[in-house]
């Protein structure tokens, strides 16, 4: 059976959405990001990285959730997944750029606003975060102005990537964003993202 390891406070609720799309069983190890479990040599044999997630797909070990889930959504020939080359390319495209353009830049913002105690929080590392953000959301307004998902006219496991890293947006006021806004929570809408999201607790 599949193990997922890590928490659904962590980006492994990319994962664990995506799991939930394809319905397939799983084994999972609620990790949380640099907690003990992960320091242990049994996991750090599986990943020398120690970060959450990965998994462990009958012995085939995987990291990096982005990969994980091109991986699985690719493997259970998930209609996630394009089979149109073009869009198959896109949602490698989109899926690289977020972790590149908005992944650190929305956890900065959100730690340094609201999730760190206020006494460490930082200011001009919000203010900075933030307006990387802006650049990021500017881009997806163009994209989802001119079709309604990412990768194609449909949901796909480039929405999924995207947008589950964006979960601290559905608490934004994005309203300068009318097209990434509707498209993100029409995303977390799903059965399987509002599964994922009840998982965080």
């Amino acid at each position: 059976m599949l193990i997922v390891y890590g928490a659904a406070k962590s980006r492994a609720v990319r994962t664990l959405w995506m799991l939930g799309e394809l319905g397939i069983a799983y084994e999972h190890k609620n990790w949380l990001p640099r907690s003990t479990d992960t320091q242990t040599a049994a996991f750090g044999a599986l990943n020398p990285n120690r970060r959450v997630p990965i998994i462990d797909d009958e012995g085939f070990v995987l990291s990096e959730s982005m990969a994980i889930n091109l991986y699985l959504a690719k493997k259970h020939k998930s209609p996630l997944y394009p089979t149109d080359p073009h869009q198959e390319a896109l949602a490698w495209q989109w899926s690289l750029w977020e972790t590149d353009r908005l992944d650190r830049q929305i956890v900065n913002h959100a730690r340094h606003t609201q999730d760190l105690p206020v006494a460490e929080r930082k200011p001009e590392v919000a203010k900075a975060a933030w307006e990387e953000c802006v650049i990021a959301f500017d881009v997806l307004e163009v994209a989802l102005n001119k079709t309604p998902y990412l990768a194609s006219a449909q949901f796909s496991v480039a929405d999924l990537n995207v947008a589950s890293a964006l979960y601290r947006g559905l608490v934004l006021d994005l309203s300068l964003w009318p097209k990434t806004n509707a498209w993100l929570h029409r995303c977390w809408e799903r059965a399987a993202a509002q599964k994922a999201q009840q998982m965080r607790g």
